[in-house]
């Protein structure tokens, strides 16, 4: 069987490394808020481009702790994607914003960005960009708007670790942009982990502190605060990793380039990139209306694949007041899409068996 994702593989190549600086964190005798969580925390920073790296418990954290600094709330709308996974869109609604959803691009799978506009309001606050299995959002529009009507840009970098838009990574590209380090993550910890990057000063401070309870300092609350922190076993494997995040990308960006260029198929739609560098292939989506029929025969010609994802959330029980909305593209995306293997430790020939049986299919 061809794994979806090996993680045990992907981590294996770096147990020792892991295993020494797991030691440091016993040794040191200090489990929170340490010295790993601090060098990891400023590398990533350096890494992505940005003055400051918060790091939080998860990647849904990071985005409501975004808003949550901002004083977004009750009246106010952010618009994002309706093509996401559900946590961009619980991130607002659980700091009492509304939601406004926005079709993607069918060929990028990303916000729409010429569809942005005609849904501002006087309500608007923000917009917040998802980059979708990898691919940077295509931001000069966005920025553009954002400008105009004074909105502030709240990223969704959770699936593009290292992703590029014009030479900036993801995570520098808006005002503040929230990341999760989920284990099957490009840039994965073995447990939940997150991050708020961002280059304004006021506002990484007050992350910082209401992730911290609301405390500046010991026991002294200066906000209504929440406990979401980066623990320190996570930081330091995470720090580990962050040192071949660049190679693991360049893998996969290989490994999608054969796909792009090797899978012919007429039943099969192949997704598309405006620019290799911008992409980092978190996940590499084909489309199809037989989509369960070539599930089906990946898996009985033993290839692994997934869905991101059978359900948009506009038609979740969670958002029922969505149920009857009309998305069409999304649903398109989401009735269609199927997900093959992708990952830094996938073999040329596991590839290349891939490609061939995709190529049989009828």
């Amino acid at each position: 069987m061809i794994k979806f994702l090996d993680l045990y593989k992907i981590n294996e190549r770096f147990r020792d490394e892991i295993d020494l600086r797991i030691k440091e964190v016993l040794d040191s005798g200090w489990y929170v808020l340490g010295e790993q969580n601090k060098r990891f925390t400023e590398n990533f920073a350096n890494f992505c481009g940005v003055k400051h790296c918060i790091g939080c418990a998860n990647g849904l954290e990071a985005l409501s702790l975004i808003i949550k600094a901002y004083g977004f709330g009750a009246g106010d709308e952010i618009m994002v994607p309706a093509n996401t996974y559900i946590a961009s869109i619980l991130a607002i609604s659980e700091n009492g914003c509304t939601p406004v959803l926005v079709e993607p691009d069918i060929n990028t799978y990303n916000i729409n960005p010429d569809l942005v506009e005609e849904k501002i309001t006087s309500k608007t606050k923000a917009i917040m960009v998802v980059h979708l299995y990898g691919q940077a959002v295509q931001m000069q529009k966005i920025q553009d708007l954002a400008d105009k009507y004074n909105l502030k840009i709240i990223e969704d970098a959770a699936q593009a670790h290292g992703a590029k838009y014009f030479n900036k990574r993801t995570g520098s590209l808006g005002d503040a942009a929230g990341f999760s380090f989920y284990p099957g993550k490009n840039l994965g910890c073995m447990g939940d982990g997150g991050c708020v990057t961002t280059n304004d000063d006021e506002l990484a401070e007050k992350i910082k502190a209401i992730a911290n309870y609301g405390s500046d300092r010991k026991y002294h609350h200066i906000y209504k605060g929440v406990n979401s922190r980066l623990d320190e076993i996570q930081a330091a494997i995470l720090d580990v990793k962050l040192k071949y995040l660049d190679s693991d990308n360049q893998r996969r960006r290989k490994i999608a380039k054969y796909y792009r260029e090797n899978i012919n198929n007429p039943l099969i739609i192949l997704p598309q990139t405006y620019d290799e560098m911008s992409h980092v292939w978190h996940i590499f989506a084909i489309r199809t209306n037989k989509r369960d029929r070539l599930q089906q025969y990946l898996k009985e010609n033993g290839i692994e694949t997934n869905i991101h994802y059978p359900t948009p959330p506009h038609k979740q029980i969670a958002y029922k007041e969505w149920n009857s909305v009309n998305l069409p593209v999304t649903e398109k995306i989401h009735n269609e899409i199927l997900s093959i293997p992708m990952s830094p430790v996938l073999t040329d020939s596991e590839v290349e068996k891939v490609v061939e049986v995709l190529n049989d299919w009828k």
